[in-house]
This record gives C-alpha cells, structure tokens and sequence, in this order.
C-alpha cells in the first residue's frame, strides 16, 4: 500500500512539472522573439540607410 501512495505522489507532480516546462518554454520563446525582432529592426535600419545612400547617388548621377 506505501508503494502506491508514492506512485501517486509521482503522478500528482507529473502536472506541476508540465505546467513549469510549458512556462519556460514560454518564457524562452518570448526572449528570443524579442532579440529577433531587435535584430531584425537593426539591419532593416542598416538596409534603408543604404538604400538612401544609393538613391542619392543614383540622382547625382542622373542630373549630371
């Protein structure tokens, strides 16, 4: 009878276990969204001052 009672006690943390994975994950998977996105608006503001710099030679080019 002692056996099943520590069965049960496994399985009563199996849920509490899964609930703090589920909220790790959660966790991780928000970071790396977020230092995503940080990367992502960085070298699209890197893209766009280059493509500023090529417009502006392109109609110094032109108005010669």
């Amino acid at each position: 009878m002692d056996r099943m009672g520590s069965v049960f006690g496994l399985f009563a943390l199996v849920p509490i276990l899964l609930y703090l994975f589920i909220i790790g994950f959660s966790i991780y998977f928000i970071v790396r969204t977020v230092r995503f996105m940080n990367e992502k608006t960085k070298l699209d503001q890197q893209r766009n001052e280059k493509l500023d710099a090529l417009i502006k030679v392109m109609q110094e080019k032109s108005g010669k």
